[in-house]
């Protein structure tokens, strides 16, 4: 509970510096359980520079983009009814997350190196299933979220919820 409650006084001081910092933590965190129990590396194989990768992801990427894409979306559809939440996780799920997956992909494989080509054909053969796998997860998680949590609460909790959503994305993103 004292955790909980220093993350609430970090979180009310600083909200942006301290969701752009979950949100990278969260990243990394799911790129090494990929990495461990997923691909089974080991901390021999681990690959820190990978794990690196993810965390300037989340904060320089994940974290303001989805940070701020919910307060468009609150700007957009104000209010916290039913109705009102699934406005938002229909908006949410239908434009904002097929932008996101395609702009996270190919920025993941640039910054692993790949050429245009090499990306543009890996964005080819992962966004259809990264998009469905989406599907499964996100549209309910969102609902809860724009319906019980509090503006300043979506990120964290949403990446939360992601550690097993980051961990998928970083094994999707860096197969070969």
């Amino acid at each position: 509970m004292a955790l909980w409650r220093a993350y609430q006084r970090a979180l009310a001081a600083h909200p942006w510096k301290v969701q752009v910092l979950t949100a990278g933590s969260l990243m990394g965190l799911g790129d090494v359980i990929s990495q461990q129990l997923v691909e089974n590396r080991g901390l021999r194989e681990h690959q820190a520079s990978r794990t690196l990768t993810m965390v300037t992801l989340g904060c320089g990427f994940v974290g303001p983009v989805v940070g701020g894409w919910y307060r468009v979306l609150d700007r957009i559809i104000p209010g916290t009814t039913k109705v009102d939440a699934l406005k938002k996780m229909l908006l949410d799920q239908g434009g904002f997350a097929p932008c996101f997956l395609g702009c996270f992909l190919p920025l993941v494989g640039t910054l692993n190196g790949l050429s245009a080509r090499d990306n543009w054909a890996k964005l080819q053969r992962d966004y259809p299933d990264a998009l469905i796998t989406n599907y499964y997860l996100w549209p309910a998680v969102q609902l809860a979220n724009f319906y019980l949590v509090p503006l300043h609460y979506r990120l964290a909790v949403v990446q939360c919820v992601a550690v097993i959503w980051n961990t998928y994305l970083s094994w999707k993103a860096h197969q070969l």
